[in-house]
């Protein structure tokens, strides 16, 4: 994923990918230990809009439609930071042979908008729900799932959405803010879910995920978070500059959300503000999310008490 290209259109869009599970290759996030107090329903509401999105919308589209939708549809740095929807020419440019992807305020100063009544600012929230591929919008929801409903748990639906919407945005921000002047439509969920994944790595540096790994042969081992996320974090700086990834909105998003969680750790004021009441911490956090002491000597629930279930060395929460 990433541009999305057709035989007669590119490009299409930069994407706000690749998916989770492509930047770690070769290994596949499964699951995560990592127990909740109640339904996740606001992760479940986010999952079914994205996917029903690409379902029901997105889907069916020819190459030239996709590239209108996105058009349309889709945040562009250009038009946020002009205030105004591409032009004629800034679009032909851009979708040109030889392709400007920065083409933003060239052709001619008469040159009309196709889409002059586009809602220019709410597309950048439209975007969060677009995808490329089924690769890209399938590595986003199963991170969104594992580390998202976690992260609900702890603020509570409200707050968590705000949360993710407020990450989101400051992940287009990291992207735009260096090119302003891209004409190229930014797609994906990628950046809200870099958030989210940045308040858990905060939170649950040791709480277990299940991962498949897949060299030469197939296995499944247990790794802590803070080495798949951190891992992840770093590979986005790897990036190839023409893959057609908006991998500064991955960092951008990810920063934002370790930022909140840390202030939240250490803030008093802050808890209040990010923490639902039933969950704020008390005494030293457990960076288990409850699976097991790990480096602490408390864990916020007791789900099993058998000395035999042992996972990192301390008892199953």
């Amino acid at each position: 994923d990433g541009v999305g290209t057709t035989d007669s259109v590119e490009p299409l869009s930069r994407a706000q990918g690749p998916s989770p599970p492509q930047a770690l290759t070769p290994a596949r996030i499964r699951s995560a230990e990592n127990p909740t107090s109640r339904t996740a329903w606001v992760t479940i509401l986010l999952l079914a809009v994205n996917i029903g999105v690409w379902l029901f919308v997105q889907q069916g589209q020819s190459g030239i439609e996709a590239a209108e939708f996105s058009l349309e549809y889709a945040a562009i740095p250009c038009e946020v930071v002009e205030g105004r929807p591409l032009t004629t020419d800034e679009i032909n440019i851009t979708y040109s042979a030889r392709g400007d992807d920065e083409a933003c305020g060239l052709g001619g100063p008469d040159s009309p908008a196709p889409f002059p009544d586009k809602r220019i600012y709410l597309a950048v929230l439209f975007s969060m729900f677009l995808h490329g591929s089924w690769l890209h919008i399938g590595g986003n929801m199963l991170f969104l799932w594992i580390f998202g409903n976690n992260i609900e748990d702890r603020m509570g639906p409200v707050r968590y959405l705000l949360f993710y919407a407020i990450g989101g945005l400051a992940a287009f921000a990291a992207h735009v803010v260096p090119q302003t002047a891209s004409t190229v439509p930014v797609i994906g969920a990628s950046g809200a879910v870099a958030a989210v994944m940045g308040a858990y790595l905060v939170w649950y540096p040791n709480a277990p995920v299940r991962t498949l790994f897949i060299v030469l042969l197939i296995w499944i081992r247990d790794v802590r978070a803070k080495w798949l996320l951190a891992g992840w974090f770093v590979l986005q700086f790897f990036t190839g500059q023409d893959s057609g990834i908006a991998w500064l909105a991955h960092v951008g998003g990810f920063v934002f959300g370790a930022v909140i969680a840390l202030a939240a750790r250490a803030m008093s004021g802050m808890a209040r503000v990010m923490f639902d009441a039933d969950h704020r911490p008390s005494g030293r956090w457990d960076s288990t999310g409850g699976i097991g002491r790990g480096p602490y000597d408390r864990g916020r629930r007791t789900l099993s008490d058998d000395p035999g279930d042992r996972r990192f060395g301390g008892r199953r929460y």
